[in-house]
C-alpha cells in the first residue's frame, strides 16, 4: 500500500516526464482534460488537469467534474507513473479500471507508450 506522500512523488516524477516531452506535447496540444483517481485500497482521490497537453496541476482531493477517472490501487498507481509497469496489461486484465470515453482511453495508451516505450 503507497501513502499519499508516496503517490505525490509518483506523479510529480510523471509530470516532468510529460510535460518535458516535446514529442507528446505536440501530439497532445490539442487535448484538455481533468482526471480524476480513485486508489482501492487506501480510499486516496487525487487530480490531474491537463491544459492543451500539458499538465498543469495535479493534487490530493478531487474537486471538479472528470473527463477521465481511472481506478486501481495505489502501488499500481506509483507503478504505472514510475513506468515500472505496462497499464495496457493491467487495463486489459481488469485490475485497471478507466471510465472515460474511447478517444480518451486511446489517448491514455498513447501518453503511456510515448513516455515508457518499454514498460
Amino acid at each position: 500500500m503507497a501513502t499519499w506522500e508516496e503517490l505525490e512523488e509518483a506523479l510529480a516524477d510523471y509530470t516532468v516526464s510529460c510535460n518535458a516531452n516535446e514529442r507528446l506535447r505536440k501530439m497532445q496540444k490539442d487535448w484538455s482534460r481533468v482526471l480524476h483517481f480513485d486508489c482501492t485500497d487506501t480510499g486516496t482521490r487525487f487530480s490531474m488537469v491537463v491544459d492543451k497537453g500539458e499538465i498543469v496541476r495535479t493534487g490530493e482531493g478531487q474537486d471538479a467534474t472528470p473527463d477521465i477517472v481511472v481506478t486501481t490501487d495505489s502501488e499500481t498507481f506509483c507503478d504505472m507513473f514510475w513506468g515500472d509497469l505496462n497499464p495496457l496489461q493491467k487495463y486489459l486484465r481488469g485490475e485497471i479500471k478507466v471510465r472515460g470515453t474511447q478517444e480518451d482511453v486511446m489517448r491514455l495508451d498513447v501518453i503511456s507508450y510515448v513516455i515508457w516505450p518499454d514498460a
